[in-house]
């Protein structure tokens, strides 16, 4: 399979590499990316917790818990998967606006309700037909 994106479709080796890094980087520098791209009150939202908790995570002085981790590694797979094709100004209003494919809730409030198979979804749909 090629690594490459065919228009704005995300071929199967992009959601391969965009799992793949989930996985494989620190969850102190996926909170730093996120919170470059998202913002702190954004991330805090998605991962329920306050944003000084979140600021703490990316400094590396506190980790999260095991559900805040899922929820950040989820966000971050999103995240590389949608900016493989798309600016990070782009991706970030994606995570904030409303969602048709979510019920007109925001990937950030489906991902803080634990809905990480919908929002991939929907993350590929957007891709896929804008």
């Amino acid at each position: 399979m090629v690594d490459t994106i065919v228009g704005r479709t995300a071929s199967g080796a992009s959601r391969s590499k965009a799992h793949s890094r989930s996985v494989q980087i620190s969850v102190e520098d996926i909170t730093v990316q996120l919170l470059r791209i998202l913002g702190k009150h954004l991330l805090a939202l998605i991962v329920g917790r306050d944003s000084r908790s979140v600021a703490r995570w990316a400094a590396g002085e506190n980790h999260p818990g095991h559900v805040e981790e899922r929820k950040l590694r989820n966000a971050f797979q999103i995240f590389e998967l949608l900016a493989s094709v798309e600016s990070d100004h782009t991706v970030r209003a994606w995570f904030m606006g409303m969602n048709p494919q979510l019920n007109d809730d925001s990937p950030a409030e489906a991902l803080a309700a634990e809905r990480f198979q919908d929002v991939a979804a929907a993350a590929r749909a957007f891709i896929a037909g804008g």
